[in-house]
């Protein structure tokens, strides 16, 4: 059995709770995106049967238009068009580097202070390397005296973080670069606290949820401030860690 906020699939039978819309204009409308769920149809998921796009078309009875991606482990704030003009406006500003994007993410490790990492990373499909910026934060720590590994103790951080660029899983690969990796991650995590988390703490999913998004309304002028509430698996494992 596979469960997540907003998605459970028991079997190969899916059951899609209503998206969760957590912001709504005349040009856009936002949901909170549930961990497991992919935002479109692609090439590398013929088996997953629903899609955020198909189920937000459903639930509105109209057509949307994607403005970015999230991965299907993260969850968090997901924007659409309501019409193609709305979805290019602010894939422009996008481009432009004047949306403002936060996310919270628990790594491993104690991350003792704020920077940017400057770090290229290889474009799946051409192999080009292309250039990607991530400013990150500590918010809070913690340490726990539960043995992994070689270590008789583990320490975590909850950070935020902000991609300055718009590369493909960007915070996972950077998080991973600097090998405070995020918890859950099967791709570029690390396996040893994901069990531990899996076992111990009942928390197999990934620990990156899209806070925030932030930018002018490209037709009204507006500044809008969208933010996405923690799905149950983080309100479930946070009080376990008790940060501070």
């Amino acid at each position: 059995m596979f469960f997540c906020f907003g998605l459970v699939c028991l079997c190969n039978i899916c059951f899609i709770m209503e998206l969760e819309i957590i912001y709504r204009d005349a040009d856009f409308v936002a949901i909170n995106k549930p961990c497991g769920l992919l935002v479109h149809r692609t090439r590398i998921a013929e088996e997953q049967q629903f899609f955020a796009l198909q189920l937000l078309r459903d639930q509105l009875g109209q057509w949307v238009y994607p403005v970015h991606r999230l991965d299907r482990p993260t969850s968090g704030v997901l924007i659409f068009g309501l019409h193609e003009a709305a979805a290019g406006a602010l894939q422009k500003l996008m481009m432009e580097k004047v949306v403002e994007k936060k996310y919270w993410a628990v790594v491993r490790g104690h991350v003792h202070s704020e920077g940017v990492l400057d770090y290229p990373l290889k474009k799946q499909e051409t192999g080009r390397m292309q250039e990607a910026q991530t400013y990150y934060k500590p918010l809070a720590q913690t340490e726990l005296p539960i043995a992994v590994s070689r270590y008789d103790s583990v320490r975590y951080t909850l950070v935020e973080a902000q991609p300055l660029t718009g590369r493909m899983h960007q915070l996972r690969r950077h998080f991973a670069h600097l090998r405070h990796y995020i918890i859950g991650d099967k791709r570029h995590g690390e396996r040893h606290h994901n069990r531990m988390f899996k076992e111990r703490l009942a928390c197999p999913f990934m620990l990156l949820h899209a806070f925030s998004l932030r930018f002018e309304q490209p037709f009204s002028g507006e500044k809008v401030d969208i933010f996405a509430p923690f799905p149950l698996h983080w309100r479930r494992v946070m009080p376990f860690l008790a940060f501070k």
